[in-house]
């Protein structure tokens, strides 16, 4: 009998187990069994031992895979090499080899944890795209062309700022495999981001700062979430550092926020001061504390404010363009009435304001905990610059204050230890 599929889909199962074996290929056959299961099966002697092999199950593994499969193992018996036992070897090795969702954990766990504080991002790309395609499948039979699909699925959704985020994750992931020995090569070598991502300059003007500083008291967000907001633009601190800022890291008696080297970007401690802008919202957030909860910003649930709500509190309450130039209203009503901003753009504005006061480059770039990188940064200079960065958000408050009254900024000095 010559295999056809035709010939195989007609093979009913029978109260017992039985073999159909093709005419022409020694030992190649299949087994039905009772409940309808078809076996590729290849039968043959070794050593003066008959022996028998599965290869695969129909329709799982096609005719043509069967016979390439059955092709091989003839050579392999030429070549004095027992197909069963070279069989087995490689099953144990596969066996031993962890699925795409076991790498996805052993690198959130590993290495994500311990070294980024926005590991949970990582984790939710991977949980919701990655997984869902590849979670079953093992690590190593990953190719580059099932990465390059997954991320034109992500495009063609209309989230190619997501596929790029997306793709800089699973190249970490495969990286971290290959140093651990999981894997001997990454499939995401040589693969571009899937879109071209354009670095934003946004500054609000000094009558967008107005606008957007009294849209808060209008726009439907919860009171912490605005008090985030006006302390991002006052102390230009980045969003995760703020939303998540606990009391133990403010001294509200001497006006110093401590940002602990476990919350920093550059894994330094970050010492801020607080003007008298900062120190009115930290006060404002003192009396709505709930109990004793630890956090300076909770959320209802009494846990921080994410990242991602601040930025998520901004689009439902301000219009944006899209690319092709039309408005997409926000579900909440447009409070701000300026052009789309982000989080970030309000640290931005920060640093561009005191930039223009005439403060310096490097006093400006302590302020937003930038790491130098010389030599002598890194390894002998050890001053705080605390009087600089004092003196540079003091300026700013003054000049924020002077946009917000119309009113000629006064110089305060605080005293603080």
């Amino acid at each position: 009998m010559k295999f056809t599929d035709a010939k195989i889909r007609a093979l009913k199962p029978k109260s017992s187990r039985y073999e159909v074996w093709e005419g022409g290929r020694n030992g190649f056959g299949i087994r039905i069994s009772p409940h309808g299961r078809k076996s590729w099966v290849f039968m043959y002697w070794f050593e003066g031992m008959q022996k028998r092999m599965t290869f695969g199950v129909y329709p799982e593994m096609t005719l043509e895979k069967a016979h390439s499969a059955h092709a091989k193992a003839r050579e392999q018996l030429i070549n004095k090499i027992d197909p069963s036992e070279l069989l087995i070897q490689s099953n144990i090795a596969h066996r031993g080899s962890p699925t795409v969702s076991q790498l996805v954990n052993e690198y959130i766990e590993k290495w994500a944890k311990p070294r980024k504080r926005t590991w949970e991002e990582d984790a939710r790309m991977l949980s919701k795209d990655v997984i869902p395609q590849f979670g079953k499948r093992k690590a190593k039979d990953i190719k580059r062309r099932d990465i390059v699909l997954l991320m034109d699925g992500i495009v063609e959704r209309g989230s190619p700022i997501t596929a790029n985020r997306t793709l800089r994750v699973i190249k970490k992931m495969f990286s971290f495999a290959v140093k651990r020995g999981v894997l001997d090569a990454s499939p995401c070598m040589e693969i571009d981001p899937p879109a071209k991502e354009n670095q934003r300059e946004r500054v609000l003007t000094e009558e967008e700062i107005k606008m957007f500083w009294f849209g808060l008291d209008k726009a439907k967000m919860s009171d912490a979430t605005k008090l985030v907001l006006r302390l991002l633009l006052i102390t230009a601190q980045r969003k995760g550092e703020v939303s998540q800022a606990e009391w133990s890291e403010i001294d509200l008696r001497n006006m110093w926020w401590t940002i602990p080297k476990e919350r920093s970007k550059n894994e330094r401690i970050h010492r801020v001061p607080l003007s008298p802008m900062a120190l009115d919202i930290f006060r404002q957030a003192k009396i709505r504390r709930l109990g004793d909860s630890k956090w300076v910003f909770p959320s209802s649930k009494g846990q921080p404010i994410t990242p991602r709500s601040i930025s998520r509190a901004i689009r439902n309450n301000s219009e944006k363009k899209s690319s092709d130039n039309r408005k997409h209203t926000p579900p909440y009503g447009d409070f701000f009435k300026i052009d789309h901003f982000t989080p970030h753009d309000l640290r931005r504005t920060a640093t561009s304001m005191m930039t223009s006061l005439k403060i310096a480059e490097l006093d400006v770039s302590k302020v937003l905990n930038h790491t130098i990188q010389t030599v002598t940064s890194r390894h002998y200079n050890h001053y705080t610059y605390d009087k600089e960065k004092q003196q540079a958000l003091e300026t700013w408050d003054r000049k924020l204050n002077s946009i917000l009254t119309g009113k000629k900024a006064k110089v305060v000095n605080l005293k603080r230890k």
